[in-house]
């Protein structure tokens, strides 16, 4: 297919801007709420918060729903 992969350089939001996003969103707030012991606690809170932002978070652009829609 002559796919060639193009490394955004660290810390760059103009070159990648939904990466980046989403880095400074799961930073703020859940890893710097915590201190992590070690990378099995970070690996389960991180995979907890992306529940949470999936299943309870309501998001402004979906009118208050979060992506997965609630049961009613």
């Amino acid at each position: 297919m002559d796919i060639e992969e193009l490394v955004s350089a660290p810390r760059s939001p103009w070159q990648n801007a939904y990466v980046e996003r989403l880095i400074g969103s799961i930073r703020r707030g859940c890893t710097d709420h915590i201190i992590p012991m070690g990378e099995a606690h970070l690996l389960r809170t991180v995979r907890e918060y992306v529940e949470y932002w999936n299943d309870d978070r309501p998001h402004q652009s979906l009118d208050g729903e979060a992506p997965i829609p609630r049961m009613s």
